[in-house]
């Protein structure tokens, strides 16, 4: 195994002892329901962000895939009751097929393009859900919950069970995505983002590394669209509609683009800003825009870009005083 990748194996470990420790140290159920909301939103956000930030892809319609993996794994284990890792394997097809068809017309776009079309197929699909009443359950949603037998010993009808559940998905997950981001295949999906004319010179197919990204993204949405399903014990039309695109983009700009943990700072920081301030505030929605606004028109960029950024700055003007220390000390020692 290759440094890096030991690396980040011995983090993603470390972060899930981490988690798994975390029920230790307190009773409270709201810090249990908040991970597992943050294992399912920030999967799906940093699936986003390998459209957007890697792949320079802005997709309005990456919710399609977040509500398909809800609907798909719940109408599988509702009518069938298979095992629960057999149901999330077909589900994942599911949304590979899907991703495959949507990106085999989006990806040859361009731009504001293929924003709105992705979005258009979003749209489609949530109006397909509200219609197909029989077996989505229309508006009123996924109903009579998702069956949850045990599997290895693991009961995920236990909420703390559920909760170290989420948080391994989420660590290989994460893993998976960083992998693939640090791949071959990463670096020539940033080549084609930025100059895609001279990467078709250097005979790589552009088209198709577009079209692998886009369907690797659908499939780790729709991972999140899982643990979102099992959390809720359902699935409901607003995990398709554009809104919950709209909040995809909002934590990807939040957390940043260019750090791969960038989606997963704007996952946590989107859900304690949603939860505190509608607590406290009745016009949640107008405070919390305003909180948003701030924070794009005051850093210009995402938070952990600008930590990074800030601290490659002082790591430059630490080593640009210290040759000039330096410097200074050869003049003097020739002078002397």
């Amino acid at each position: 195994m290759k440094r890096p990748a030991l690396r980040d194996a011995l983090c993603g470990l470390t972060a899930f002892l981490i988690l798994a420790a975390l029920p230790l140290l307190t009773t409270s159920s709201a810090l249990v329901d908040f991970v597992i909301r943050c294992a399912a939103l920030g999967l799906f956000a940093t699936s986003l962000n390998l459209l957007v930030g890697y792949g320079g892809m802005v997709s309005f319609g990456h919710g399609l895939f977040f509500g398909m993996g809800a609907y798909s794994f719940g109408i599988i284990m509702q009518r069938t009751g298979m095992p629960i890792p057999l149901a999330i394997l077909l589900t994942l097809a599911v949304a590979a097929a899907v991703a495959l068809a949507v990106g085999a017309i989006c990806v040859r776009l361009k731009e504001i393009y293929f924003a709105f079309v992705t979005l258009a197929f979003q749209m489609l699909v949530h109006s397909m859900i509200i219609a197909w009443v029989p077996v989505t359950g229309g508006d009123q949603g996924l109903r009579g919950g998702i069956p949850r037998p045990s599997f290895l010993g693991i009961n995920l009808a236990d909420q703390k069970q559920l909760y170290l559940f989420s948080a391994a998905l989420l660590v290989l997950g994460l893993l998976a995505m960083r992998h693939i981001v640090s791949s071959p295949f990463g670096y020539t999906l940033r080549m084609v983002r930025d100059n895609p004319t001279r990467a078709g010179f250097l005979g790589i197919n552009v088209y198709r590394t577009r079209l692998t990204a886009f369907v690797l993204a659908g499939v780790f949405a729709s991972l999140g669209g899982v643990i979102m399903s099992l959390f809720v014990s359902g699935a409901y039309p607003e995990f398709s509609f554009w809104t919950m695109s709209g909040e995809a983009v909002f934590i990807v700009m939040l957390g940043g683009t260019v750090a791969f943990l960038g989606p997963m700072v704007g996952t946590v920081l989107l859900l304690l800003l949603n939860d505190f301030v509608t607590r406290v505030a009745e016009h949640h929605g107008l405070v919390l825009g305003a909180v948003i606004l701030l924070f794009a028109l005051g850093l210009r960029k995402g938070l952990l870009d600008f930590v990074l950024d800030w601290r490659a700055a002082r790591r430059t003007r630490a080593q640009a005083v210290s040759d000039k220390i330096a410097g200074e000390g050869k003049m003097e020692g020739v002078a002397t």
